[in-house]
């Protein structure tokens, strides 16, 4: 199972957010470079990039933390947040992206996302299932698509997909353990790399991710709260 250690910018800082409540914002390190170099030294060989401003603001907005994480470090960089266009997408990857996540855009304009998934393949392109109450969310998390989460994911795999980050809301930031019940559910019903995402406290929770067959798990608050230190991530590498 990939050890996929989570960067979230706003502003061009590091911070981390609860249930994505854009006033709960803490910011953990002015400098996202520092943080993946960190990463790195620890033996950590991926690193999952959000940009909270971009999705908030509809288009990509951080991609020069990309392209300055990209350049200095050697981590393979999947990158989330306002890619909403054949542009936005173009920035991401001429940035350093190795992967890019499509959330909202599946939702919204299920033909353009569909048409990257043809253009750049799919293990370039990763399906962001993003969930409260097993509803899907759009638009850094402030609109409710009312689609049911396992609709929204064998939909697309029945259209190529083969990567999902799976993100429970109501877990995320909050250290209170995964959303395991539906990410199994999911692993039972697809046949997806699912990437878990969201309530990680411990590395038991890494452990269970991986012991009921997710592909990855995203880290983050855990990390920046001490609950799960670098060493011990690097134990799994």
């Amino acid at each position: 199972m990939r050890i996929i250690p989570a960067i979230d910018i706003i502003d061009g800082k590091c911070v981390r957010l609860s249930k994505g409540d854009y006033s709960t914002k803490k910011i953990y390190n002015e400098h996202p470079l520092e943080v993946a170099k960190a990463f790195e030294y620890h033996g950590i060989k991926y690193l999952h990039l959000v940009d909270l401003d971009g999705a908030k603001s509809k288009h990509i907005v951080n991609y020069k933390v990309l392209e300055t994480i990209a350049k200095q470090t050697n981590l393979k960089i999947d990158f989330g947040g306002g890619i909403k266009s054949d542009e936005d997408i173009s920035i991401a990857f001429s940035s350093g992206a190795q992967q890019v996540t499509g959330g909202s855009i599946a939702v919204n304009q299920p033909e353009l996302f569909l048409e990257w998934l043809k253009t750049f393949g799919a293990e370039k392109i990763i399906l962001g299932a993003d969930y409260h109450h097993r509803k899907i969310a759009i638009n850094g998390w402030q609109e409710n698509a009312h689609i049911d989460v396992l609709d929204f994911i064998k939909q697309f795999e029945n259209h190529g997909v083969k990567y999902v980050i799976g993100t429970d809301i109501s877990k995320d930031g909050m250290l209170a353990g995964a959303s395991e019940d539906v990410y199994e559910e999911i692993l039972k019903n697809s046949k997806i790399n699912l990437i878990a995402s969201g309530g990680v406290s411990s590395i038991s929770d890494v452990l269970r991710m991986k012991s009921i067959g997710c592909e990855g798990s995203i880290i983050g608050k855990a990390i920046y709260e001490g609950k799960i230190s670098l060493q011990e991530l690097q134990n799994l590498c």
